[in-house]
């Protein structure tokens, strides 16, 4: 159908939009290098998630056709490989442009034959002494096994010369005694990298046989585990599964070079791979080492107007955070206000209140060197009822959650795992604390992003806190569930699935289409990260076609094409990617007005948020809340510099930019934050200045009394009796 798009294609759409970032002339040099690296990083997890599952489809049952494009597992997967395969170029394009426009500043990715011959000495005698006696070469052929390659990891492969058959060298070109960069200039700007000198010097590991062709290869490996399960057993399952996932089959083989017919496909034959599945790549096959190189220099032409994220303005410094909250409600946004000037701080503050009886978390991803595992340890040390509920699924995230796990689990915490055979993904914080005169009070967290400390200065979030006590009793009702491995069925106000987010969020859907349909003006707005969930994307194609306008912001795959008349002609959808991950879920329905309803939460417009894991959406109440959330939205919808358009052929393009007035929503806000915090010092500044006129004025009044008093005659009257 024309107003459908496959989940894969659009998902490749989205990434190429992130490649676009490292080209963008307004990207600062050494900022575009991140782009570069970050588009290749979305690849390998592309591969060995998404390309991981669909080969395992494949297998499984590949008569089952998509229900957006109603391609086959298989038809999915050569789409794939042929868009990857389109956009390689434009890839290597990208990243040497960058180079080439660095040399300007000194750098210079060196290769070996272009290299000065003293250093072509340098780089020999660097082999021999510190990559040399940490590496090993493997002879394999039909009587020798082929070794398992390890996934993402970049090998040095040769064809050796053999009398019969084809015989390979393997040699790892991941040494960890060495830096990855070999640096060529005092300042590390001119380089080589180490697996360019190990297969230059290749034909040293094998000293017996003659090196007839070489290059660079590395494996891509599936990673789609899923294990179900509750009990005590389930978090040693789990690590089972993560050493297991390190030996899945290979998705994908990335060579560096036109190599050998017969070598690459005996590699291929070992592997198990198809041909189909080889990709060439005429720059390095690994890109991290980009972001060492931005910091080698300092220039501020090369990089990003230094951002850091601001105090919350909606925050005292005077009281505790948990009173503050008691008197409003409070609306945190990140990047631009502090994580740790405003969650953190609570989660501290709760933890050494000796009123605090209580602390119950969900807990998704974390940061290294989480301050919110110590804020928790801390808490439970102090003989705090502490509950978290940890995923230990959250992918590429397994193991450092096993182990935050243990931690917790030994400072007294109550440890819990997500349901059966769903992951929690909801962000949700209760904290219960003793009320003077008697009874407790409550402040609720609920938010779109992780708790962790890192990704909240890079990733677009919002977080509310709230004393509401029907929100409270739904968030006890959310961790009752997880205790007992039920679900929310009936909630008082947050939206939770799997049960109670998509049946009302298609409800309140439902209530614009029947406004529209009687004349009024029915309104849908979301901003999500993703959206392929069948039964919302009917709901707003429905919308549509009632007359309903649907102003959608969808950073990654959208299934959803707009514009095409008779079914999404009503509907406009755009994209914004750029310094900041878009990351921010926000739910509205209806126009301005107390009609409108607005919800923030953990869930986006996909199947697997709505009906396969537990998600909670809160609804925003306070007006001025409200207010600064729709401003958020609209200036987001005004974006000229970040933000593209989907049209109704499927092909994104940029919002046509403004000159005069251009708009770049994520540099607006972190303006804003700035604005608001010098707005709510100028202010406490003025009122200072007041209480000090008022108390100047107000002493100046007393001393004139007080002269006035002395001067006047002394009025002497009769004594009474007794005095």
């Amino acid at each position: 159908m024309e107003y459908l798009e496959n989940r894969e294609l659009s998902w490749l759409k989205f990434n190429k939009r992130v490649l676009e970032e490292a080209t963008d002339p307004d990207t600062p040099l050494l900022e575009r290098l991140s782009f570069s690296a970050i588009y290749q990083s979305n690849l390998d997890e592309f591969f060995m998630v998404r390309v991981g599952s669909l080969t395992d489809k494949a297998k499984e049952n590949d008569g089952k056709k998509d229900k957006f494009s109603g391609m086959t597992p298989s038809q999915q997967l050569d789409a794939v490989f042929t868009a990857v395969r389109r956009l390689q170029p434009s890839v290597e394009e990208a990243l040497k442009k960058t180079m080439n426009e660095l040399e300007a500043h000194g750098f210079e990715h060196v290769s070996f034959d272009k290299a000065t011959k003293e250093e072509q000495a340098f780089l020999e005698m660097y082999f021999k002494r510190e990559l040399k006696p940490f590496i090993s070469g493997i002879v394999v052929n039909d009587a020798l096994p082929f070794p398992f390659l390890r996934n993402k990891e970049i090998y040095a492969a040769v064809q050796l010369s053999a009398k019969k058959g084809v015989s390979i060298g393997i040699i790892p070109a991941n040494t960890s005694s060495s830096e990855r960069i070999i640096h060529l200039s005092p300042d590390g700007k001119r380089f080589i990298l180490e697996e360019e000198v190990i297969l230059r010097f290749a034909h040293q590991m094998f000293k017996n046989y003659k090196v007839i062709d070489r290059a660079l290869i590395r494996v891509t490996r599936s990673a789609d585990i899923m294990v179900s399960g509750r009990g005590p057993e389930f978090r040693r399952r789990m690590e089972e599964l993560v050493d297991k996932r390190q030996r899945l089959a290979p998705v994908r083989l990335e060579i560096s070079d036109v190599f050998s017919r017969d070598a690459l496909d005996y590699i291929c034959r070992k592997l198990k791979l198809k041909n189909v599945r080889v990709f060439t790549s005429r720059i390095p096959l690994d890109l991290s080492y980009l972001y060492t190189l931005q910091e080698y220099d300092n220039d501020p032409q090369l990089h990003y107007v230094p951002r850091s994220p601001r105090k919350p303005a909606a925050l005292s410094d005077t009281r505790p955070v948990f009173q503050q909250v008691k008197s409003k409600d409070i609306l945190l946004s990140y990047p631009f206000e502090s994580i740790n000037l405003s969650f953190i701080r609570l989660l501290q503050e709760s933890a050494n209140d000796p009123k605090v009886v209580s602390i119950k978390i969900t807990l998704y991803r974390l940061a290294r060197n989480s301050k919110v595992i110590d804020a928790l340890c801390t808490a439970a040390e102090q003989g705090k009822e502490v509950l978290v509920m940890i995923e230990l699924r959250a992918r590429f995230d397994e193991e450092n959650n096993i182990e935050w796990s243990k931690q917790l689990q030994e400072a007294g915490v109550k440890v819990i795992y997500g349901p059966k055979e769903y992951k929690a993904h909801s962000k949700l914080l209760l904290i219960t604390r003793k009320a003077q005169g008697g009874g407790y009070d409550y402040v609720t967290q609920i938010g779109t992003g992780n708790y962790n400390e890192k990704t909240a200065a890079l990733y677009t979030d919002l977080m509310l806190l709230t004393a509401d006590r029907d929100i409270a009793a739904d968030a006890e009702t959310v961790f009752a569930s997880l205790l007992s491995g039920t679900f929310v069925e009936s909630t008082r106000k947050l939206l939770i699935s799997p049960l109670a987010l998509r049946p009302q969020v298609l409800a309140l859907m439902d209530e614009q289409i029947e406004l529209a349909e009687n004349g009024g003006s029915g309104y849908i707005a979301a901003k999500i990260n993703s959206l392929n969930d069948p039964a919302i994307i009917s709901k707003l194609i429905e919308a549509s076609q009632a007359g309903v306008k649907v102003e959608l912001i969808v950073r990654g795959l959208c299934c959803l094409i707009p514009g095409v008349q008779g079914f999404t002609e009503n509907i406009s959808i755009r994209s914004i990617v750029g310094r900041f991950l878009e990351h921010s879920r926000i739910f509205i329905f209806g126009k301005d007005g107390r009609s409108q309803k607005i919800y923030i939460g953990s869930a986006d417009y996909m199947s697997r948020n709505t009906v396969r894991r537990v998600e909670v959406a809160v609804p925003v109440e306070d007006e001025r809340l409200r207010k600064r959330i729709r401003d958020m939205f609209r200036t987001m919808m005004r974006d000229n510099v970040k933000a593209r358009i989907l049209l109704s052929d499927g092909k994104y393009v940029r919002e046509r930019r403004s000159r005069e007035k251009p708009l770049n929503s994520q540099e607006y806000f972190y303006e804003e934050a700035y604005r608001r915090l010098e707005d709510k010092s100028s202010r406490q500044k003025q009122l200072r200045v007041n209480r000090e006129r008022s108390a100047s004025g107000k002493a100046v009044k007393k001393s004139a009394a007080v002269k006035k008093a002395a001067k006047a005659p002394v009025k002497r009257g009769r004594k009474k009796k007794g005095e």
